[in-house]
């Protein structure tokens, strides 16, 4: 029993942790407060959905579905930099927007369900997993994802586009010293960001195989108490990257939720709950930074 609650957080905190490390993107590196992540996290098991159902590749389909999440994020981007609208603004458009566009890819249906077709966790990697192993396929795979999709960032940050985009948040002038376009900085980290938050809704109606076009209401909470999370408990830890913090950010998160379920806390006040944690983690941190001012 205990075993399979510890399996169930660290699977649902894996998945969670590939949109928390998308959203470390665009608010603790680009300081945008992005909303459109709540259209892109369901957009991500809407294109997942519809390709399995017409016999793509589940794995080729993380590919996809990344690719409509940072398309979508790129607009969003492109709303805020050349049309000049508010940030707040451009991801409330682009998360309106992506309700009908996942309405679209679904064929209006608001649940679709692709029970007993391929997935990643039936096909390709999940059955060449040896038989010991292979009842947590799930656990392992959404892990090797996380891991993949953390190096990746990691190594891209290294690049020059990665050290542009970390310049662009702390200091655009910077950027612009360099002969670079600022607000073309931001629409590639808004690409990527939602890229990232849409590969985890892929990854979540796989496991569910089915999408729900209401999957992302309060992602973008859940999002931002993991990495505010991550980012104030192991902020000391400077061998720690901002990725690993956000990664165990979610797994955090998902532990606490978890925990307030098992203590008797009804699943209706359950966004309650993601909303005063988030309120505590972003008052802590605020307090910690006061806190460190004084001492030193």
């Amino acid at each position: 029993m205990a075993l399979g609650l510890i399996e169930t957080v660290f699977r649902e905190g894996f998945i969670y942790a590939l949109m928390a490390m998308g959203v470390l993107i665009t608010y603790k590196i680009l300081d945008f407060p992005d909303l459109s992540v709540d259209g892109t996290f369901p957009l991500g098991g809407c294109v997942a959905a519809a390709l399995i159902t017409l016999g793509a590749n589940p794995w080729l389909v993380l590919i996809a579905a990344f690719l409509a999440g940072a398309c979508m994020g790129s607009i969003t981007g492109l709303l805020h930099v050349k049309l000049g609208i508010t940030d707040l603004l451009s991801g409330i458009l682009v998360m309106t927007a992506s309700w009908s566009v996942n309405l679209i890819i679904t064929g209006g249906t608001a649940i679709y369900q692709f029970f007993k077709l391929p997935t990643i966790f039936n096909s390709g990697v999940a059955k060449a997993l040896p038989g010991a192993i292979f009842d947590h396929r799930q656990l392992i795979i959404v892990f090797l994802l996380t891991v993949i999709v953390k190096v990746f960032l990691d190594l891209f940050l290294k690049t020059k586009s990665g050290l542009l985009l970390r310049a662009g948040g702390d200091n655009s002038r910077f950027v612009t010293s360099l002969g670079q376009n600022p607000g073309n900085v931001k629409i590639l980290g808004l690409a990527i960001g939602n890229g990232c938050t849409a590969l985890a809704g892929c990854v979540l109606a796989q496991l569910n195989e089915n999408a729900d076009v209401n999957a992302g209401k309060g992602m973008v909470v859940m999002a931002l108490a993991a990495v505010i999370i991550g980012t104030g408990i192991f902020r000391r830890l400077s061998f720690m990257k901002l990725t690993t913090m956000a990664v165990c950010g979610a797994i955090l998160y998902k532990a606490c939720l978890q925990a307030a379920l098992l203590l008797g806390l009804p699943s209706t006040y359950l966004k309650l709950l993601m909303a005063v944690l988030l309120t505590i983690s972003i008052v802590s941190q605020k307090l910690g930074k006061k806190g460190g001012a004084a001492h030193a």
